[in-house]
């Protein structure tokens, strides 16, 4: 299978290159695709699903599932210190002043710390558990739900899904298509560990040979959002995940909002970012002292339009498996 950074690039040796104005515009059909289908109504905000990109004439980009955006909220106008002293404070700040750049760059330390991947096999299965906790705004009931999930891990087998308790299948990726982020370990290995690197990496879906100093309003919201489907995956190589943190502290706009409270009735502080108006609501909650990520805030809205919905989500577990429906 194409490697998914190359899939766009080599839909056609033999075209011309695409100008840059033609490439964004590509990449923002793309993403304005992405947003539509999360605001579809079946569409459950908290589950991480895979983004399908089929290679086309004029980098044309088909969209299969819901795109998922992570996060939402205001500009952050906290300072943004070298990468050597993005890392090395120690100290908890006050929660109420906390910066989103000092929390996700804490929260890279301690995910730097903490993890210790193994690799799947291509054959495999990575198997998560997660819950959500939805509250109707106007009424306040609340409901819980517990979706399993077991996505095959290059995509070559049905992947069974859940959303709010209903059982999806999804197909085997098809010829020519390619998922973001990619699930094979190779793959993953190839993306940078170095977020001045992975930002420039990953905008266009690889396409785009623009310099961070010349990113548009547009780019930027790019790069937060491939971040953000990266970052929903629960197995990464080693540094990876690190690097994909400090990566959105990097992108201007991301703020901290404290005390929000997560899906275990934890408080926390949220990181969120509002340069894009239909993802308000949304975003990454982190504990304000440990900066361990805590979960997921969300919302949606009801197939008639007449009722939103706030989700409250985490992972309450993951494993990589051999066949779907095994638990570890």
């Amino acid at each position: 299978m194409t490697d998914e950074l190359e899939l766009l690039r080599d839909w056609d040796a033999n075209a011309a290159p695409l100008t840059e104005p033609a490439r964004a515009k590509a990449r923002h059909q793309l993403l304005n695709a992405m947003t539509r289908a999360q605001r579809h109504p079946d569409a459950v905000p908290s589950r991480r699903h895979v983004l399908r990109l089929a290679t086309a004439a004029v980098v044309a980009v088909a969209v299969t599932g819901t795109a998922v955006l992570i996060s939402e909220g205001g500009a952050d106008e906290g300072d943004r210190p070298d990468r050597a002293n993005r890392v090395s404070g120690t100290a908890t700040p006050r929660m109420s002043n906390v910066s989103a750049v000092t929390v996700l760059n804490r929260a890279a330390v301690r995910a730097g710390k903490d993890e210790k991947p193994v690799a799947p096999r291509d054959d495999q299965f990575i198997y998560s558990k997660r819950i959500i906790k939805e509250t109707e705004r106007e009424t306040g009931a609340v409901k819980t739900y517990e979706d399993v999930n077991w996505d095959s891990v290059d995509g070559s087998k049905r992947s069974l899904t859940m959303e709010l308790g209903r059982v999806i299948w999804e197909e085997p990726l098809k010829e020519g298509e390619g998922v973001w982020p990619p699930r094979e370990w190779s793959k993953l290995k190839k993306l940078p560990a170095d977020p001045e690197k992975l930002i420039p990496g990953i905008i266009g879906v690889g396409t785009s040979k623009k310099p961070m100093s010349d990113f548009t309003a547009d780019d930027w919201y790019d790069a937060y959002f491939m971040l953000g489907e990266l970052l929903k995956w629960p197995l990464l190589p080693q540094g990876l995940r690190p690097a994909a943190y400090e990566a959105l502290a990097l992108v201007p706009g991301v703020k901290a909002i404290p005390g929000v409270k997560d899906s275990a009735g934890r408080t926390g502080v949220g990181i969120a970012y509002v340069k894009h108006s239909s993802e308000k609501g949304k975003y990454l909650i982190f504990d304000p002292e440990s900066y361990e990520f805590q979960g997921f805030r969300d919302e949606r809205t009801s197939r008639s339009g007449d009722k939103t919905y706030i989700q409250l989500s985490h992972v309450a577990d993951w494993a990589i498996v051999d066949r779907v429906k095994q638990r570890p």
